[in-house]
């Protein structure tokens, strides 16, 4: 048994740990506010691009010359992932959850005979992979996380994924990141960038307006095909910058859920180890109250 001296330190090392957990909870907690609205208001603005891409990439379907960001390049041999994570952890399952997610992706894609390349961003993921597929690495982004995620983040990834593409080392661009739902829950999920894809929401609105509008055609000033030239590199860093966003508020949410678990448990092991203090307290007093009597006796 524990002597009440070492009963005393643990305890107010515990102490230390909730007071230093709880803390940490409450900045998480003012983080989680500014990231959500941030991430629920570039929701739309994301949703809404790739809407209007695919109405542009419809008017142009068919036609030579497509652009490498909207078509790809014909092949799909080479995929580049970029798993998205924080900087720091104390946060759960965050991180993990993306690093589990991208690592069956590239055993699914390797098993079919593909190459992965990897770009990592945050320096969990980097930390990661160097450890599990240091080879397969091309770029890394760190040192955003847990600030204001600037846009200058997302146009300078933007870049290095159109350089890549342009140069034709890759074929296809995959985000794996947390979206976003709530405190609690941040779900991974994979978007597709290169080639772009519409999601099945945009697709059946648009099915359903095409039908009400008797299949209307739509004019474009300038032309479809210099539209989506202008377009193409800004919606690569919307969409991005979008997953970013979420990554910020889910990291912060987490965080908050994580040191408030940490804090509850810190609470529950001090009144335990409390109560056997108490005990071994009361024992000792006990004891000495017995010898005391037994010399007075034998006395």
């Amino acid at each position: 048994m524990a002597s009440l001296k070492e009963l005393r330190a643990r305890i107010g090392s515990i102490k230390s740990t909730r007071k230093i957990t709880s803390a940490m909870k409450m900045v998480a907690a003012a983080k989680l506010r500014r990231a959500q609205a941030c991430a629920e208001a570039a929701r739309p603005y994301a949703a809404a691009m790739r809407r209007m891409l695919g109405e542009l990439a419809a008017a142009t379907k068919g036609e030579e010359g497509a652009p490498r960001l909207l078509a790809g390049t014909g092949q799909d041999k080479v995929h580049l992932l970029i798993p998205i994570t924080s900087d720091r952890g104390l946060c759960g399952g965050f991180n993990s959850n993306v690093h589990r997610l991208t690592l069956q992706t590239i055993n699914k894609l390797q098993a079919e005979g593909k190459t992965v390349k990897l770009l990592p961003v945050g320096r969990r993921a980097l930390n990661f992979f160097n450890r599990e597929h240091a080879d397969l690495i091309v770029d890394k982004v760190i040192g955003f996380s847990g600030k204001d995620v600037p846009f200058s983040v997302a146009s300078g990834l933007g870049d290095k994924v159109n350089a890549l593409l342009e140069a034709g080392e890759i074929d296809v661009c995959t985000l794996v990141f947390n979206k976003f739902q709530n405190a609690m829950t941040q779900t991974p999920a994979c978007l597709q960038l290169v080639p772009m894809v519409m999601d099945d929401a945009a697709v059946k609105a648009d099915a359903a307006s095409t039908t009400a509008d008797d299949a209307a055609q739509y004019e474009f000033e300038p032309d479809e095909a210099t539209l989506l030239a202008m377009l193409l590199p800004r919606n690569l860093q919307v969409q991005i910058y979008a997953s970013l966003l979420e990554t910020a508020a889910g990291e912060n949410g987490a965080r908050m859920t994580a040191m408030d678990n940490a804090t509850r448990n810190a609470g529950r092991t001090i009144d335990s180890l409390s109560k056997v203090y108490n005990r071994t307290r009361q024992t000792n007093i006990t004891n000495e109250l017995i010898e005391i009597i037994s010399g007075a006796q034998a006395v």
